[in-house]
C-alpha cells in the first residue's frame, strides 16, 4: 500500500510538472503562403498590379476583368524546408536540424467567366494561404518548448469585380476558410508528450482595385481581411512508464495517456498589398508591390481545456515584404521572369519559437512560360535565405538559427 502511494505522488508531481511545463512555454504557428501561381512566384509575387490569369482572385481580385471568356488554373507549390539551430552553449556545440526535409506541397486552384462585351467577371479560388511545419527531433534540448506547430488553412474564395471605366477596376469577395491545426511539444521526460489537434471554419472577405490610367503605368491594391477561427478539437498528454524507489524495492509506474475537450482561437491578419507597375513597352513588367500583414493582433491564445485554461503568448508584429519583379516577353509569347522579396520577421525575440524559426528573410525567384491558342504554362523555382538570428531568451530555445528553403512552382492553364 505504501508503494502504490509512493507511485500516486510520484505521478501527481509529474502532473503538476506538465502543467507548470504548459503555463510556462508557448508554441509556434504555421507559415504564411504567399505564393498562389508560378507566374507571380516567378516575378517575386510581385502581381497585384499585373495580375493578369485566374490567380488573380488571389493577388488582386479586380484584375479578372482583363480576362475575357472562361479561364481555368491548375498549380501546385511545393518547398523544402531546413532550420539548423546552434546552441552555442559554453561546452556545447551541438547543432540540430529539422527532421521533416522533404517537400510539403499545397494545390490552387482558379476559374474565372466574363462574357464577351460585359463589364462583369466572376471568379472562384481555392488555395492555402497558411501551412506547412517544422518537426524537431524528440532529443532536442528545447524539446519541452516545441516539437511542431503547424495551421493549416484552405480557403474558398468566390468573387465577383466590376469595370467601371475602360481603366478602372473593383472587385469584392467572401473568403471561407477551413483550418486545421496541431501544436506538440515535449514534456519533462524524453517520449512523453503534449498535443493539441483542432479544427475550425470562419469566414472573411477581400476587395480590389485595378487601376490603368496609362500603358505604362499600372496600378493595383489588395485587402484580405482578418478572420478569427475557433480550433475544436482535444488535447493529450503521453507520459511513457517509470520506475520510482520504494522501500521494498523499484516499483513501475504504468504509462498514462489522458484526453480532453480543448480549443483555442486564433486571429489570423488582415493583409494590405499595393502594387504599382512600369511598363516601358509591350514585352516589359517591372512592377514592385508593398505587403503588410496585421500580426499585432496575435497575442495571448488561451487553450481551454476541462482541466483548466492555458495561455499561449505568442505577442507577434506586424510586418513588411517588399516585393521585386521584372517579366520579359519573347517570341511565340514566351516569356521569363525573376523577383526578389525582402521579407521582415514578424515574431519577437521575446516569444521566439524553434517551431517558428523568423528571421528576416531574402527570396529570390526565377521561372518562365509559354502560351498557345488555348492552353498556358509556367514554372517557377523559388530559394529562400534565412540570416543567422541568436535568440538570447535565457531558456532552451538560445541558440543561433539558420533558415533556407527550396521550393517549385507549376501552373497550367486553359481558355475555353
Amino acid at each position: 500500500m505504501r508503494a502504490m502511494k509512493s507511485a500516486q505522488t510520484y505521478r501527481n508531481f509529474a502532473y503538476l510538472l506538465i502543467f507548470v511545463a504548459l503555463n510556462a512555454t508557448s508554441f509556434g504557428l504555421g507559415f504564411r503562403i504567399p505564393d498562389q501561381g508560378a507566374a507571380a512566384t516567378a516575378r517575386g509575387d510581385a502581381f497585384a498590379a499585373t495580375a493578369d490569369d485566374p490567380s488573380a482572385i488571389y493577388y488582386n481580385p479586380a484584375g479578372i476583368t482583363q480576362l475575357s471568356g472562361t479561364r481555368a488554373l491548375l498549380g501546385g507549390y511545393a518547398i523544402s524546408l531546413k532550420t539548423r539551430v546552434s546552441l552555442d552553449a559554453p561546452g556545447d556545440n551541438s547543432e540540430f536540424h529539422n527532421t521533416n526535409t522533404h517537400l510539403q506541397a499545397v494545390p490552387t486552384f482558379f476559374a474565372t467567366w466574363k462574357p464577351e462585351g460585359s463589364r462583369l467577371a466572376l471568379g472562384m479560388g481555392t488555395y492555402v494561404p497558411f501551412g506547412f511545419a517544422i518537426t524537431y527531433p524528440d532529443d532536442t534540448p528545447f524539446r519541452t518548448i516545441a516539437r511542431k506547430g503547424s495551421i493549416q488553412l484552405t480557403t474558398i474564395n468566390p468573387t465577383a469585380a466590376y469595370q467601371l471605366t475602360d481603366t478602372l477596376s473593383v472587385a469584392l469577395g467572401a473568403t471561407i476558410n477551413y483550418g486545421r491545426a496541431e501544436l506538440d511539444r515535449g514534456l519533462v521526460i524524453p517520449g512523453d508528450n503534449f498535443r493539441f489537434k483542432g479544427d475550425g471554419i470562419s469566414y472573411g472577405f477581400d476587395a480590389g482595385i485595378m487601376w490603368n490610367p496609362h500603358r505604362m503605368h499600372h496600378f493595383g491594391l489588395t485587402y484580405r481581411s482578418a478572420t478569427r477561427v475557433d480550433f475544436s478539437g482535444h488535447s493529450s498528454v503521453d507520459i511513457n512508464s517509470f520506475k520510482v524507489a520504494t522501500p521494498y524495492g523499484p516499483f513501475k509506474v504504468p504509462g498514462t495517456h489522458i484526453r480532453q475537450d480543448a480549443d483555442a482561437i486564433f486571429d489570423m491578419p488582415q493583409t494590405i498589398t499595393a502594387g504599382y507597375s512600369f511598363r516601358p513597352t509591350e514585352d516589359w513588367n517591372f512592377e514592385f508591390n508593398l505587403d503588410w500583414a496585421d500580426w499585432d493582433k496575435l497575442n495571448t491564445v488561451t487553450l481551454h481545456q476541462t482541466s483548466g485554461d492555458v495561455g499561449i503568448p505568442f505577442n507577434w508584429k506586424s510586418s513588411f515584404m517588399y516585393e521585386f519583379g521584372i517579366t520579359k516577353k519573347f517570341a511565340n509569347n514566351f516569356r521569363a521572369s525573376v523577383g526578389y522579396v525582402y521579407s521582415e520577421q514578424s515574431v519577437p525575440t521575446e516569444s521566439f519559437n524553434p517551431a517558428i524559426p523568423d528571421s528576416n528573410r531574402h527570396i529570390f525567384s526565377a521561372g518562365f512560360g509559354q502560351s498557345y491558342d488555348h492552353f498556358n504554362w509556367n514554372v517557377a523555382y523559388q530559394y529562400t535565405y534565412g540570416p543567422a538570428r541568436t535568440i538570447v531568451q535565457g531558456t532552451a530555445a538560445d541558440g543561433t538559427y539558420r533558415f533556407d528553403s527550396h521550393a517549385v512552382t507549376l501552373s497550367l492553364g486553359y481558355t475555353f
